[in-house]
């Protein structure tokens, strides 16, 4: 156990050494003196040895909630006194370095009698994973008030840090607006070009022939159109590049995280809609494989499987994956594969494994961009560097384009979009499969 000299102990000491500079030329009062001074040592040491903090005093460290990625977490240090008498505590906590910190970690306490106290602080995590909190350092005054003595309480731990759920969900009602907050209801369906029978209705112009029943038509002596609606119940599966081009950073985060929180939106939004959605993280190996699904357990089953992943510089491997996809997916399935493309080498990769997806599930690949490389081609270019930079985005664009027109030529569906627009994008193609019934 530590100790620190009180104000009263340093007093002491000074009055100790008065005499001794007072009167320096007197042997027996300098040993006075310093005998005086030696004794007050000694009892400030056997008071810190004897001085131990209260067994009445708990003292806890709380969270407000699960750390999420960008997103404030109340850290509270909980002061229960159960003794007869008050306590005076200085408390100072051992957070995190790698989180940012909004207001203090340390404060001085005074608990009375049967009380509690608490001290508030709160964190905001700048990435996924997990990070460790230190020891809870408590100062306390010494049974004779000579010292204040140090202990470590809360021992310490680790917490993970997820993707922001809620940044998910604001996406998502920013993409689908009211249809989101429709499909929320269980009773209620999106009605569009699905191939589930809905109802029966009458006639209306404009409605397509093909829709037409004519056998309620006849049975009820006047045109009978039949009611498609989106079809529920479709499967759903998020194949995730964690290769070296998802390392590059845009702004504070990486092309990974803005594919986990894409990911998260079209999960949730699947969720409303009745959908199945898996998940796949892939490398050079499969990283870890969630089997399609929906519900409350579900989606905590999906942030625990992206809370750690981190991307690594090396190459993915694409027939790997759509071999493991066509291998564990029987049922027919949007494959939604969230990579990027610069060179014609891994765009040639993609195309040549995009047949054992073909016919039985239906691919969408979404390369995301570091920016708007067309608006930089579109720039007047003033200076050499500024040439180079423009020649380099229209080559990345022309292997973009060409290998995205490919896949359609496939039968899949492409998208190429920057960051920012990835979660808009992915919500809206989700949508416009189903409403079109192209699963």
């Amino acid at each position: 156990m530590r100790f620190v000299f009180t104000r009263l102990f340093y007093l002491l000491i000074a009055i100790g050494f008065l005499p001794l500079s007072l009167a320096w030329s007197r042997p027996w009062l300098r040993w006075f003196a310093l005998f005086y001074d030696v004794t007050i040592l000694v009892l400030a040491i056997v008071d810190s040895r004897l001085s131990h903090l209260p067994t009445e005093v708990e003292i806890h460290r709380e969270f407000g909630g699960r750390f999420e990625m960008g997103a404030r977490t109340e850290v509270r240090i909980r002061v229960q006194n159960n003794s007869h008498q008050s306590v005076a505590l200085q408390i100072k906590d051992e957070f995190p370095p790698g989180m940012r910190i909004t207001g203090l970690r340390e404060a001085r306490l005074n608990v009375e009698p049967r009380t509690n106290a608490t001290l508030i602080y709160e964190l905001t995590p700048p990435r996924r994973g997990r990070f460790d909190f230190g020891y809870t350092a408590v100062r306390f005054k010494s049974r004779w008030k000579l010292v204040w003595c140090e202990a470590r309480v809360s021992a310490p731990e680790s917490v993970k840090v997820y993707p922001n759920l809620r940044r998910a969900r604001e996406a998502e009602l920013k993409a689908l607006g009211a249809r989101s907050i429709v499909s929320s209801h269980r009773k209620t369906s999106w009605r569009g070009e699905g191939r589930e029978f809905e109802s029966m209705r009458d006639y209306v112009r404009g409605d397509e022939l093909r829709h037409i029943s004519w056998t309620a038509t006849a049975r009820r002596g006047k045109l009978t159109t039949r009611q498609y609606q989106i079809e529920r119940d479709q499967t759903i599966l998020i194949a995730m590049d964690a290769g070296r081009l998802m390392t590059a950073r845009i702004e504070q985060e990486t092309k990974l995280d803005s594919a986990v929180h894409a990911s998260l939106a079209l999960i949730s939004a699947a969720a409303r809609a009745g959908d199945n959605a898996g998940l796949l993280v892939f490398g050079r190996k499969i990283k870890s494989y969630l089997p399609p699904g929906r519900g409350r357990d579900h989606l905590e089953a999906v942030l625990e499987a992206l809370y750690a992943v981190e991307p690594e510089m090396i190459e993915p491997s694409y027939s790997q994956t759509f071999e493991f996809i066509s291998a564990n997916s029987k049922r027919r399935s949007l494959v939604v594969l969230l990579t990027d493309l610069v060179d014609e080498e891994g765009s040639k990769e993609l195309l040549n494994s995009l047949h054992l997806l073909r016919p039985r599930h239906l691919p969408l690949v979404v390369t995301i961009a570091d920016r708007d490389l067309k608006a930089v081609v579109r720039e007047i270019p003033t200076s050499s560097k500024e040439l180079f930079t423009q020649s380099v985005a229209e080559e990345i664009i022309y292997h973009r384009e060409a290998a995205l027109r490919l896949v359609e030529s496939l039968g899949g569906l492409a998208l190429d979009v920057t960051a920012a627009a990835l979660a808009p994008a992915l919500l809206e193609t989700y949508l416009r499969v189903k409403e079109r019934g192209l699963l």
